[in-house]
């Protein structure tokens, strides 16, 4: 089962002007073929098919943890699309004559207006949508983990290049946060595997460069200790991850691995306004206020 927090894994910068551009962009952060719904779903069928539960707990509750973490993920990448998505056009009329949606016609990535009500979608940066065909789940634990340092290491390579397409700082707060964390499941991934075979993975496949120093955006987690941590999010359960996540960092600035009870801190999630034009969320203000005395909630009003 799982259990959901009302938070973000951080807190993001809000914009002081729209940025549709780097919303188009962050998309293939979302639902591109190394995206953060690639690794959700990757991970999330490899646990829920892992065999030999007992034998192996160790190396499925690895999964498992991260399968949760990468929950987390895909929420923080959506509020970023739709922050750099919130108030780029429109102008507040909901009399269709006067096209109040016509600046979208310049606008590359228009089907988050199209089909989301200005909102993130499960898409890539061209609009299409996401597939299972992105999902590797073979049954074979060597065979999963080493599908898993790669994709990864393709993240990471997505996040690096997303990074400097934009100089959005509310993009660039998620990249670094995701670069930080992404490292930590690349790392985690090849010390199962050196564990399973023997193998030192990180100098095996040493692409792309775990380094974050290049990134302003990441120094601050790094600082936090964000690079050395692996979160259970559980309140009781997968207590075998120090069996893998032990021993000094082999990335960013010397300290020890430590497994994290429960979850990160987190930060608030953005309540973004109604947008009439799009029809979203589709009530007007008398309604409302019709709708929150209905259920004895003032809900800001």
């Amino acid at each position: 089962m799982f259990k959901r927090i009302d938070k973000l894994q951080i807190d993001l910068p809000e914009l002081n002007e729209p940025d549709p551009e780097s919303a188009g962009v962050v998309q293939e952060l979302l639902g591109g073929r190394f995206g953060e719904m690639s690794t959700l779903n990757n991970y999330m069928f490899q646990s829920f098919n892992f065999r030999s539960k007992k034998k192996l707990r160790p190396f499925y509750e690895l999964i498992a943890s991260i399968t949760a973490e990468e929950f987390g993920h895909v929420e923080l990448v959506a509020n970023t699309i739709n922050l750099c998505l919130d108030g780029s056009v429109g102008n507040g009329s909901t009399n269709p004559d006067h096209a109040p949606l016509k600046e979208v016609q310049g606008i590359g990535n228009k089907f988050n207006f199209l089909l989301g009500g200005q909102n993130a979608l499960p898409t890539d940066s061209s609009g299409k949508p996401w597939t299972g065909d992105n999902v590797f789940s073979s049954g074979n634990l060597v065979n999963d983990l080493l599908h898993n340092f790669y994709l990864e290491c393709g993240a990471r390579t997505h996040k690096m290049r997303v990074y400097q397409m934009t100089e959005n700082e509310t993009a660039r707060e998620l990249i670094g946060y995701l670069l930080v964390r992404g490292s930590v499941h690349a790392v985690a991934y090849a010390r199962a595997l050196e564990e399973v075979t023997g193998v030192n993975m990180t100098k095996l496949l040493p692409v792309p460069d775990l380094d974050n120093s290049k990134f302003d955006h990441a120094h601050k987690y790094e600082a936090m200790g964000v690079h050395r941590k692996l979160y259970r999010f559980s309140d009781d359960d997968y207590q075998l991850l120090n069996r893998i996540w032990s021993g000094p960092t082999p990335i960013g600035p010397p300290g020890e691995l430590e497994v994290v009870d429960g979850t990160p801190e987190g930060g608030k999630i953005p309540d973004l306004d109604p947008v009439p034009e799009e029809y979203a969320p589709g009530f007007d203000e008398e309604q409302f206020r019709e709708l929150s005395k209905r259920l004895q909630y003032e809900a800001g009003l």
